[in-house]
């Protein structure tokens, strides 16, 4: 952008997370010709980490979108242009010089055709053509086809109709404006089968609630998400979350040497203990379940083992021991699996445990997850007994120590006080790094975090 087309302003793929290097355009919600506001939110993107909603920080007019939806985009890339000036007339002669330089240049991983705009050289020359949208006939009709082709990623402005199929996942997106957008969003409606009445063919709010009556619309062609085959297989692509879950797992699983020990502990007491707090007033208002009062047993266990709250700096050969704990918890989302956790753990009492627990178990499943909470966790607890499995051996998170799993509480014939009586019984299973934890270490560990929940008036004594 130059000093004499400051009224197109761009924003590039911000790095949403530390150290974060590109992230995936899941979904758009402005079009070319839409106005927006400083702060509307005009895509989601989804990082190795999260996904997260990008807002617009100026004002103006959708001059261009940079790439379509499921295209990965380096950090600092250029994703859309704002046209911050739109009353102002089409654009300066020097941007339409530009164009013939600015067409075969190959930098940005878009279709063939497409002319990009060079820095130092003005505004793209689409944004003469986005002006010529709003009047009729001779070449404005061209400069339509022209923006209407550079969008769906075809070639020739003229020729719509020879688009590559690989360059079609913008060619496909209807013209409407944010709220009609977030309103069909809401409603699971494809704006794609909507049939548009309002001017220009744009969609109206009035055009998504009529499509919402009716049945459902026939099914359109298999997303890329999800492609069967003719052998009846789908493949199901991994990026994202599940990716980043994925080599983590595999880094892990070959780089820390795993062991797992198992206990099985009479957990009826714990129990008991999670009715009473119900009707603890210090507790109203909050959730109380078993794994709080689990998360609490190994937070004791910690602070009688520090040693188990550690690190393994490969790079300096040492064991770099933690004094904090930052408490990780692995939720499901319908993304994938994610491990944010809640920082300095230690410190907190627990009301405060139970409403951090809380609100990190919501803000995971509805998506809202930031980067940051994913970072610098110490131990992490995951609890598979909420899906009826007795326990498991689970794969520490790069970074950490260890990693606890709670199986399912269930009531099983039990030999109490020399008689056999029904209790409450789970499996507990512990897995740590055996380079920094040894075998003593972690049976004591494991042992501490038992005695807790098997007589939790531990928790007073040892807490």
């Amino acid at each position: 952008m130059t000093a004499s087309n400051q009224r197109f302003r761009e924003f590039k793929m911000p790095d949403v997370g530390e150290g974060l290097t590109e992230a995936e355009i899941l979904k758009w919600y402005v079009n070319v010709g839409d106005t927006v506001s400083d702060g509307d939110v005009v895509c989601e993107v989804e990082t190795a980490k999260a996904a997260v909603e990008l807002p617009i920080p100026f004002d103006g007019v959708v001059h261009e979108l940079r790439f379509p939806e499921g295209t990965t985009v380096d950090v600092g890339k250029v994703i859309i242009s704002v046209d911050t000036d739109p009353q102002a007339g089409p654009a300066e002669a020097p941007a339409q010089a530009a164009a013939p330089a600015a067409a075969p240049a190959a930098e940005e991983p878009e279709p063939a055709g497409r002319q990009a705009v060079l820095v130092g050289y003005g505004a793209a020359p689409s944004s003469t053509k986005r002006r010529a949208r709003k009047t009729s006939g001779g070449p404005a009709a061209s400069a339509l086809a022209a923006v209407q082709s550079e969008l769906n990623g075809r070639g020739a402005p003229v020729a719509p109709e020879t688009t590559a199929p690989a360059a079609t996942p913008v060619a496909a997106r209807p013209l409407a404006k944010p709220p009609v957008r977030k309103l069909a969003k809401d409603l699971g409606i494809d704006l794609a089968t909507v049939v548009p009445t309002g001017p220009d063919g744009i969609v109206t709010r009035e055009d998504v609630h009529a499509a919402a009556r009716p049945a459902p619309a026939p099914a359109v062609e298999a997303p890329a998400e999800a492609t069967v085959s003719a052998a009846r297989e789908t493949r199901i692509p991994v990026k994202g979350v599940r990716k980043a879950t994925a080599q983590a797992m595999v880094a892990s699983a070959f780089t820390a040497p795993h062991v797992t020990e198992f206990v099985t502990v009479d957990v009826t007491r714990t129990m008991k203990l999670v009715q009473e707090l119900k009707t603890d007033p210090d507790m109203a208002g909050l959730r109380v379940n078993p794994l709080l009062l689990v998360a609490k047993a190994l937070l004791v266990a910690i602070r009688r083992n520090p040693d188990v709250n550690a690190a393994w700096d490969e790079a300096n050969q040492e064991i770099v021991r933690k004094d904090y704990v930052n408490l990780g918890i692995a939720a499901a989302t319908p993304r994938g699996l994610i491990v944010p956790n809640i920082k300095d753990a230690q410190a907190k009492t627990l009301p405060e445990l139970s409403k951090a627990l809380a609100d990190l178990v919501t803000t995971a499943r509805e998506g809202r997850t930031s980067p940051a909470d994913m970072q610098g966790g110490t131990v992490t607890i995951t609890n598979v007994g909420v899906f009826g499995v007795d326990t498991g051996t689970p794969i520490l998170n790069p970074g950490e120590s260890a990693i606890l799993a709670l199986g399912a509480i269930r009531l099983q014939p039990w030999v109490h006080k020399g008689k056999i009586k029904p209790r409450h019984v789970t499996t507990l299973a512990l897995s740590f790094d055996h380079r920094l934890v040894d075998g003593e270490l972690g049976s004591k560990v494991l042992a501490d975090i038992a005695a807790v929940l098997e007589q939790p008036k531990r928790l007073m004594t040892w807490g």
